[in-house]
């Protein structure tokens, strides 16, 4: 088969039936929402507070940009084989959302130190990587096949819409304290909290009862591994790891290159986080319909048109508004739609687990692609970084296609 293939469900006398979003979507989506808000408050003013603030190299920034994603990313395998072993798939995102909301008050004890901060992230990076894939595990279990792209689309409008909400938080935060980075660390932890209560309230489990508590074990994780369709997607989602650039590099490089107030750097991240939200949905809905491996791989060529921007003849506002809208379309084209397309790929019984590995992979190529673009804008300077990052782009745009557009057995 193909995996961009889309399954639709079918009513018994043959019809389609009409698909909705399950009410455990939205209430999932909830607690991305208000999760989001907080995390973003936080990441809206770190990259300007650690390059300008502390004076940290590009390099260094990389190292601490990739391991914001990357260096805690085996514990979501960890996380996805216990959650499938015991059928608790809302403990464990539970736990991974605790965990990162102590990590806000944290951020203010370790103070300036760049190597406090660091560990920090580390910790709050383990809780995110604890709770993503139980999350959308529980997605998948939730919404018919046929309609994985729509409920992905739905949660990641919602979750972008905490995204689009939490530097503008941030933002009145900071007037009103008289710009201080620490009331926003306490604010950040108190709607943190809120999250974990809404996700104890609201969510429901979801468990396989084919599959009951204790029968998923490490030969079943090989038989995972073995299956040739789970690993052109894993290796596919490593290749596009590897040539995403962070967005604070982005942002980074359009403050630099326009000149932009320190003041307004957390609102480069709400124009993003805006073309995200609205475009999330509708891109779900038309991947559903039209193929999954063909939209995530349009966003990686709106990803390639952003590195391009940072470099090319255009200037002013117009590259800032192309740059963000291309930006924002990147990743309500790839986010949910990658996690639709595997959906239906993997076993039920161990789906939290493939999709931690598929995420897992992404985060660990993730890391390697921050350091390295780091120290290529070091050594090469911003533009020679940016044209091979543009060039890499296009060569793993094809390489995936191949990848994902294969038959399997």
């Amino acid at each position: 088969m193909y995996l961009s293939t889309v399954s639709r469900p079918v009513s018994a006398n043959g019809g389609r039936v009409h698909s909705r979003v399950a009410a455990n979507v939205f209430a999932l989506g909830a607690v991305s929402l208000v999760t989001d808000i907080s995390s973003e408050m936080v990441t809206a003013i770190l990259p300007v507070y650690l390059v300008v603030g502390l004076h940290l190299s590009p390099a260094a920034y990389g190292v601490l940009d990739g391991l914001y994603t990357g260096a805690t990313a085996l514990l979501r395998i960890v996380g996805g084989f216990i959650a499938d072993r015991t059928q608790h798939r809302k403990l464990v995102a539970g736990v991974g959302y605790a965990t990162s909301a102590l990590m806000k008050p944290a951020l203010l004890l370790v103070g300036p130190s760049a190597a406090g901060i660091g560990a920090v992230i580390a910790f709050d990076r383990a809780g995110k990587g604890l709770r993503s894939a139980p999350r959308d595990a529980l997605i998948t279990l939730s919404s018919p096949p046929g309609s994985l792209g729509r409920a992905f689309g739905v949660h990641r409008a919602m979750d972008s819409a905490g995204a689009f909400l939490g530097p503008l938080v941030a933002l009145g935060v900071l007037a009103m304290s008289g710009q201080s980075f620490d009331a926003v660390f306490v604010a950040s932890f108190c709607i943190a909290t809120l999250a974990v209560v809404l996700l104890g309230l609201y969510v429901r489990d979801q468990r396989n009862p084919l599959a009951p508590s204790g029968t998923v074990s490490l030969r079943s994780f090989r038989e995972l591994v073995g299956d040739p369709a789970v690993r052109r997607i894993i290796l596919a989602a490593s290749l596009l790891g590897l040539v995403t650039v962070g967005d604070g590099f982005v942002y980074l490089l359009l403050q630099k290159r326009e000149d932009l107030s320190i003041a307004w750097f957390p609102l480069l991240a709400v124009g993003t986080n805006l073309v995200y939200l609205l475009l999330a949905a509708p891109f779900g809905a038309l991947a559903d319909r039209f193929g999954r491996v063909r939209m995530m791989l349009s966003g990686y060529v709106a990803l390639a048109l952003v590195y391009l921007m940072l470099f090319g003849p255009v200037t002013g506002w117009p590259m800032l508004v192309a740059t963000l809208f291309l930006h924002g379309v990147f990743y309500a084209a790839t986010d949910g739609v990658l996690m639709a397309l595997a959906g239906p790929v993997l076993p039920e019984g161990m789906r939290t687990t493939g999709i931690a590995m598929i995420q897992t992979a992404q985060a660990l190529c993730y890391l390697v692609s921050s350091v390295a673009f780091g120290l290529a804008w070091q050594l090469w300077g911003a533009v020679h970084a940016c044209q091979v990052a543009a060039a890499a782009v296009a060569i793993t745009i094809g390489m995936s296609a191949v990848l994902l557009r294969r038959r399997v057995s």
